[in-house]
């Protein structure tokens, strides 16, 4: 797929659980290469979103492409396809914790490729680890690491697969404001080095000024402002203001 072609498209995407709308009528589009931030308060329906691009909540309306392929309309087996050129950071690592790191990697590169060699293994956990500064670590526990460090290995395990998609889930949420930087400079210099286009869900504004090339803003279930970080912090409306105060 060629640079600046939507490599994400959401139209019209409608989602309701019971009574209550998340979704109504959310429209996104991410190029290819590009690192776009979604922001809102919490319960606006970010994580929701996500969820339905990669197919873990069903939409209720709308079209959500993938690569030009309409996802809602695939099988489950169609999906998993799809699946497998896109990384998931989830917000809190999901690492298993009876597992040290290394056979989390290892775990996570053979559900991906049942037929990698243990040499092929290897090399893949050491380049990821190396990727994110944590490579001495690789024998360790999850218990034994900080929460920052937990979100380095997360991101190490987002890496293995080699995505040309990462999504993002509040990735800085429960991390000092040290820490915080560092794994936002982490996710740019990944983006660099590996050319993948990212979509961040977030709440932390400095998150979204050092990652994001355009921001979105969601309230009331559709994207209710949309551009750079600058543009939208001379914004006049006041819910879009709310965010840089």
């Amino acid at each position: 797929m060629e640079k600046n072609l939507p490599v994400i498209e959401i139209s019209n995407l409608h989602k309701t659980f019971g009574e209550n709308e998340v979704l109504n009528g959310v429209n996104i589009i991410v190029n290819k290469g590009e690192d776009v931030v979604i922001l809102g308060r919490s319960g606006s329906g970010k994580s929701v979103t996500i969820k339905c691009l990669v197919g873990l909540e069903k939409a209720d309306q709308g079209i959500i492409k993938v690569f030009g392929t309409d996802i809602t309309k695939l099988s489950n087996n169609e999906l998993n396809t799809i699946r497998t050129r896109m990384g998931f950071m989830f917000q809190n690592g999901a690492l298993y914790d009876s597992m040290s790191i290394r056979q989390n990697l290892t775990f996570t590169l053979k559900h991906h490729d049942k037929n990698s060699s243990k040499q092929t293994i290897e090399t893949e956990i050491t380049e990821a680890l190396d990727n994110v500064g944590l490579l001495d670590a690789i024998d360790k526990m999850p218990s034994e690491l900080s929460g920052g460090m937990r979100k380095r290995i997360g991101m190490a395990r987002t890496l293995i697969i080699k995505p040309e998609i990462i999504l993002y889930d509040e990735p800085t949420s429960g991390l000092d404001t040290i820490t915080a930087r560092e794994i936002s400079e982490l996710m740019v210099s990944i983006q660099k080095k590996y050319k993948t286009t990212s979509l961040i869900i977030t709440h932390d504004m400095a998150c979204a000024k050092l990652t994001g090339k355009r921001i979105m803003i969601l309230k009331d279930g559709i994207i209710n402002a949309e551009g750079t970080y600058t543009q939208l912090e001379k914004s006049e409306d006041p819910w879009v203001k709310s965010f840089f105060i």
